[in-house]
């Protein structure tokens, strides 16, 4: 089968489009012929090594939609079955591999460019503001990197949620209009989010921030995050560690929060299919979609991981086997 694969750390041009072999499956394991993967910039971080010492040759890719093309005896899939799934070894494939607790039926209703976009990005955003955050419909939120995949999505959820006040903060004004068409009532830069924070709360600060980028900030954040307020973390998209210090937690009754889905994955696995269920018939009734900025077929990975960091898109990146 053709899979893209590196061999060393490094810039886009390490990803390698080849034949391997396909992939055989074990016991609760499907086999799934897969029609598209999505770019998440996770994949970027992998590629370049940010996550120690890897295994070569390696496959990025978090999530797939697809059809199941075989299962093991007493398997809950069929042959047959449309799917979405996180697959065990990678997603840049022809073919994947997936445990059963990874997989998800999907509708006919639902297209697979829009189930390929939306596994990593909705199940997390759901998590999120439902589970983890838990907005209330009275609250002001902050959400960093609001054109992001994670962050159009969490804009979408908290809108159709009915939540008070959605801030989005952005890199740059260009994204802005597609920020607020996505939902957002106030779109500012990571320059000014702060002041512009306090400014709509009339000093209060914001009841949750959602923050994906650490570094400088998360410390920003903390200046707005109201008392009793909830700080999210769950990324570090800036490659930076955020500095918190106690006092800025006990004495304002602020609440720390981490979430990482790929640990969840790996730990706690039948937490997502709820989760899963849900979002999923949310994207087939047409409630919350997810823009497709651009689909690239599998031979150019590489052009579609350059896209990705550069920033200059809006929606998901797909990738077409």
């Amino acid at each position: 089968m053709k899979a893209v694969i590196q061999y060393e750390f490094g810039n886009a041009n390490v990803l390698t489009y080849t034949e391997v072999d396909k992939p055989t499956i074990g016991e609760k394991e499907v086999l799934i012929k897969a029609a598209y993967t999505s770019v998440n910039y996770a994949d970027i971080k992998k590629r370049v090594g940010n996550k120690g010492k890897g295994k070569f040759p390696l496959m990025l890719g978090l999530d797939v939609a697809g059809v199941v093309e075989e299962v093991g005896p007493r398997s809950p899939f069929s042959v047959g079955d449309r799917v979405i799934a996180f697959p065990n070894n990678g997603s840049y494939a022809e073919y994947v591999v997936a445990k059963e607790s990874l997989v998800y039926k999907i509708p006919d209703s639902l297209g697979f460019e829009q189930a390929a976009a939306m596994p990593t990005v909705s199940i997390l955003s759901y998590m999120l503001l439902h589970e983890i955050a838990q907005v209330k419909p009275s609250d002001t939120i902050v959400i960093h990197s609001a054109g992001g995949g994670v962050g159009s999505m969490l804009v979408q959820l908290a809108k159709h949620a009915g939540v008070n006040k959605i801030i989005g903060t952005v890199g740059n004004f260009a994204k802005a209009s597609y920020v607020k068409k996505l939902g957002a009532d106030v779109v500012c830069t990571y320059e000014t989010f702060s002041e512009e924070v306090l400014k709509e709360t009339n000093g209060a600060g914001a009841h949750v921030i959602f923050d994906s980028i650490a570094g400088e900030v998360t410390g920003q954040s903390l200046e707005c995050l109201a008392f009793y307020g909830t700080l999210v973390q769950f990324g570090n998209s800036s490659g930076k560690a955020g500095t918190i210090r106690t006092s800025d937690v006990h004495s304002s009754c602020r609440n720390l929060r981490g979430f990482s889905l790929g640990t969840t994955r790996e730990r706690d696995p039948e937490r997502l299919k709820p989760v899963a269920e849900k979002v999923i018939e949310r994207f087939a009734s047409g409630e919350v979609s997810i823009p497709i900025a651009q689909v690239f077929p599998l031979k150019e990975t590489a052009l579609a991981h350059q896209l990705v960091e550069s920033r200059q898109y809006q929606g998901k990146i797909l990738i077409k086997m």
